[in-house]
């Protein structure tokens, strides 16, 4: 081997792939000590999986990142490969050949992306370049492939990635942002066109893009779930991914890709990170970040570990699917266990849906000033709550809950990744007659004394401790509200008489409390 290869497949100090900046929240770089601590996550199963067999020694697997940035996974992969296989391949250019020709692929997800990614792992940006350590190819993309693909526009959307036609047909200058991985109708057709016929990927591991940017609505389009359904259809033995946290709840069309994922019981590994810069600095992805391990042979619990301020929750063994939506952190199993036992109806079943009066939170058909036979209207305005006004023979929907006594409270509120946190805004007790734009959501009752103590209810730890658990971005929807049973309306309601109402245990209530801070019962801001 010469002197250059040698050198550049030693360790290096600095590492260029701590250093270089993200694309983009939705295209972020993996930092290399994360993706060494899933291939160790993948390590230590296959090893369970194989009678103590160590991956890194066997000539045979394969691997492939469908979606490779830096080539970080790739470059890690195969500098395991290089000290496993020492032994059975004992020269060092014969073993980084097989290794890289035979063992390590890439798909790019962008040009610039691809040539990062060769130059991580071939050490140059053309895999049959004079610079290249590999001496077994003939083309300068080697087993990183990058071509550009179109999006399959209909009716302004893509038919593979649902991506808008008004945002990203921009023309040949600009990147498409249509990963072939994911516009392909039969994948397996796509890797037998890009790799030959023979070819069948033991190890599917990588980073996807997360979203495409909306063409000017307020939300984007998840894709990270079309990766993860592709490489499935591979029929790998292990597949790999760091994918955003909110799928376990919530996500724009993610229903269907959240029951299947629930209920797949080969689902090995599963960690948590709710605050997403414990794993990228620097970048926010609301409600965090996951990685899991998929095993084809697996089937049972899945042991899930959760990662807040650098401490490890469990591995816990868990059935996934025991709910309709993940309960991130298993100490909260115990405490809802006991609560949904006493088969009390929800308190959603009094709370209304979003837009309940048909008015968007920028909703202005109001005025300042109250005029006769007007009724009240609560909004919140750049973060400001207010009170206008309008007349009754404008409001033309959900006309019966006018005259009713209501609980207003804030349909988003985020309060950043820290604990304790206020879970909730602050709710807002609003007297009959009245209506409220959609920034609030609102529970309704007879009478004040009844809005009183819902709103005590609202302000305990217990109430927020189980929205929470269903809550895992700052929108709280009806369905959020789900596992709150309801209460009777005659009194003040504290934490100390819930935690007696449903036993709670003296260390399930300092769990709570450790989660969920302290919130006064005046009307707020």
């Amino acid at each position: 081997m010469n002197e250059q290869a040698g050198f550049t497949l030693r360790g290096r100090n600095p590492d260029v792939l701590t250093c270089i900046a993200n694309l983009s929240n939705d295209e972020v770089f993996t930092p290399p000590e994360f993706a060494n601590r899933m291939l160790d996550t993948l390590a230590e199963a296959w090893a369970a999986r194989n009678d103590g067999a160590n991956i890194w020694a066997d000539s045979t697997i394969t691997f492939l990142d469908p979606c490779t940035k830096s080539g970080v996974f790739l470059r890690e992969i195969t500098t395991r490969l290089i000290a496993g296989l020492a032994d059975e391949i004992p020269d060092l250019q014969t073993r980084v050949d097989h290794i890289l020709t035979r063992q390590v692929f890439g798909i790019g997800i962008t040009t610039l992306t691809s040539l990062l990614a060769r130059r991580s792992l071939y050490c140059s940006k053309h895999a049959d370049g004079e610079h290249s350590v590999a001496r077994g190819f003939t083309t300068e993309g080697g087993n990183v492939w990058f071509e550009r693909t179109e999006h399959s526009w209909q009716n302004g959307r893509c038919t593979y990635c649902n991506a808008s036609q008004n945002a990203l047909d921009r023309g040949d200058d600009f990147e498409t942002h249509a990963y072939a991985f994911i516009h392909a109708d039969k994948i397996s057709d796509l890797i037998t066109k890009l790799f030959g016929d023979e070819m069948r990927f033991d190890v599917i591991i990588g980073n996807p893009p997360y979203q495409l940017g909306s063409d000017g609505g307020t939300r984007d389009v998840p894709i990270y779930q079309h990766f993860i359904e592709q490489a499935k259809a591979l029929e790998p033995r292990f597949l790999s991914m760091v994918i955003p946290s909110r799928w376990m709840a919530s996500g724009l069309g993610l229903n269907d890709f959240r029951k299947e994922m629930l209920s797949d019981t080969r689902i090995r590994e599963l960690v948590d990170y709710p605050a997403a810069s414990e794993v990228f600095p620097g970048v926010e992805i609301k409600a965090g970040v996951c990685y899991f391990l998929w095993d084809s042979s697996h089937k049972g619990k899945c042991n899930v570990t959760t990662y807040r301020g650098g401490e490890a929750v469990g591995p816990m063994p868990r059935d996934l699917g025991e709910y309709d939506v993940f309960v991130r952190d298993g100490r909260a199993v115990s405490i809802l266990h006991k609560v949904l036992s006493h088969k009390e109806p929800s308190i959603n079943g009094i709370l209304a849906r979003d837009k309940e009066f048909g008015w968007t939170s920028n909703f202005d058909g109001f005025h300042a000033k109250e005029k006769d036979g007007d009724v009240p209207l609560y909004y919140i305005r750049t973060m400001k709550r207010g009170v206008g006004f309008i007349e009754r023979n404008k409001i033309t929907k959900s006309v019966h809950l006018i005259d009713t006594w209501k609980v207003l409270v804030p349909q988003a509120y985020n309060g950043g990744d820290g604990i304790p946190h206020p879970i909730l805004g602050k709710s807002l007790v609003a007297p009959s007659p009245s209506v409220c734009t959609q920034s609030f959501l609102f529970f309704y009752v007879a009478n004040e004394q009844e809005a009183k103590s819902l709103q005590s209810y609202y302000c305990t730890r217990f109430f927020r401790f189980l929205v929470s658990v269903r809550k895992i971005t700052q929108h709280a929807t009806h369905s959020t509200y789900s596992w709150v049973p309801m209460q009777d309306w005659n009194r003040t309601w504290t934490d100390e008489s819930l935690y007696q109402k449903y036993g709670i245990t003296t260390e399930e209530q300092a769990y709570i409390e450790s989660q969920v801070r302290v919130m006064n019962g005046d009307d707020g801001e």
